[in-house]
């Protein structure tokens, strides 16, 4: 990778680095080369999961311990992790096989967040736990903390569960409508049923999990225009 690359990156980061190897692997898919970013992406999931904790215990002094787990949830998800990693430019710096990258890789959500994980492992590693939480700090320094995100942080399963719950009806169900794409790109194409409602939803994703939230988002829209 040129260095000048490299070097950019680490400005956007505010993070020089003693060891600029270890930047190098953390953009580094393992479509790519044998030396990939996988470990470093377990270490940086550790990191940020204590680092937004620390931050949120600070920031969010009345919240109990249920609503802060749930809330991290939220910040620490593909979805949040995502339009950070976008900032950051990180689609331009990723190292990808061929293959994954003409199969618009460097725009997939999950190969972003997990490179961003993984730079947060290459930060610990390079600067220690300290450094590595001042680098979550910032990035997370545009995002609200405050109460309001207790609502927010629900996922869409668990908020269409408790709405349907709230006026005794059936928990939905779930079935994958279809499967698209190479196995290496697979979209999965799931379908959430409320029967009682007569309705059907569905949803696509990544993974099947990704397809149920998208399913369960669209369901709850229905459903709460239907009451409209």
């Amino acid at each position: 990778m040129p260095s000048d690359s490299l070097t950019a990156l680490q400005q956007r980061l505010q993070h020089a680095f003693s060891d600029p190897l270890l930047l190098e692997r953390a953009v580094t898919h393992r479509s790519f080369s044998s030396e990939h970013n996988e470990r470093l992406e377990f270490l940086g999931d550790s990191v940020l999961n204590l680092a937004v904790s620390t931050l949120l215990f600070t920031r969010l002094r009345t919240l109990p311990e249920g609503e802060l787990s749930r809330i991290r949830a939220h910040l620490v998800r593909q979805e949040s992790l995502h339009p950070i990693a976008a900032r950051l430019q990180l689609p331009e710096v990723l190292r990808l096989g061929e293959g994954e990258a003409k199969s618009g890789g460097k725009q997939r959500p999950s190969i972003l967040a997990d490179a961003l994980e993984a730079v947060i492992g290459a930060v610990y590693l390079d600067a220690g736990y300290e450094a590595a939480q001042a680098l979550v700090h910032r990035l997370f320094e545009g995002v609200e903390l405050s109460a309001r995100l207790q609502a927010d942080s629900k996922d869409a399963k668990t908020a269409l569960q408790e709405w349907l719950q709230g006026r005794r009806l059936k928990l939905p169900g779930y079935r994958v409508a279809e499967i698209t794409g190479a196995a290496h790109n697979q979209v999965f194409h799931m379908e959430c049923e409320v029967a009682e409602k007569g309705l059907r939803a569905r949803g696509t994703g990544a993974s099947r999990r990704a397809a149920e939230q998208e399913a369960a988002s669209a369901m709850l829209a229905q459903l709460k225009a239907l009451k409209a």
